[in-house]
């Protein structure tokens, strides 16, 4: 390796070594995540992206970012000098490479982090949507039944009552009409 960097200059010799570090921590990143070592660490760049409570939800100086910042500004610098490119260009280049990187990188984690639901169901969003009585809800509100809907992309079965004069039996299909309480449901039979 002495040999390697014996014929270089001080700048190669910068580059080249931003290049090898951040690759070999890159590495040590990538297989910490899939082998489960890196949670303690995705648990720190997630907390990073906590917009829903006050936080500043896009974060760009991050330990994943610094590290892909160094990554590419060392190897575009190895990848301009192999191509005699000027020491300014060389380095303007590198740098707009490494924040370019960290911009990828920062919005990779914020967009992954905007896709992940809490999987909290919002009772509001029951609210219109058509449904199917699973058990039978008693009339006026006399018992109270479940229903089957799709709320917030997955089926749910949700207790419900009814002002229909009848009892809605299984099968029959209903509409929700309003949210009675944080668990129950008004549905109404849909009209033919």
């Amino acid at each position: 390796m002495k040999e390697f960097f014996e014929g270089m200059s001080t700048l190669e010799q910068t580059y080249w070594g931003f290049a090898l570090l951040g690759s070999v921590v890159f590495l040590i990143i990538f297989i910490l995540t899939f082998i489960g070592g890196g949670d303690a660490d995705m648990e720190a760049d997630a907390s990073d992206f906590e917009a829903d409570d006050g936080g500043v939800g896009f974060q760009f100086f991050t330990f994943k970012n610094i590290v892909a910042f160094f990554t590419i500004f060392g190897w575009t610098g190895v990848t301009c000098i192999d191509n005699d490119l000027s020491t300014g260009l060389t380095l303007i280049l590198s740098v707009i490479a490494g924040l370019l990187m960290m911009v990828l990188t920062s919005s990779l984690f914020f967009w992954m982090h905007k896709l992940a639901e809490s999987g909290t169901l919002k009772m509001k969003n029951a609210i219109g949507v058509i449904g199917e009585v699973y058990l039978p809800i008693g009339a006026k509100r006399s018992k109270m039944g479940k229903v089957q809907i799709k709320v917030q992309g997955s089926l749910r079965e949700l207790e419900a009552i009814t002002d229909n004069e009848e009892e809605l039996k299984t099968g029959t299909m209903v509409k929700v009409t309003e949210i009675v309480s944080a668990e129950l449901l008004l549905v109404e039979t849909l009209s033919k």
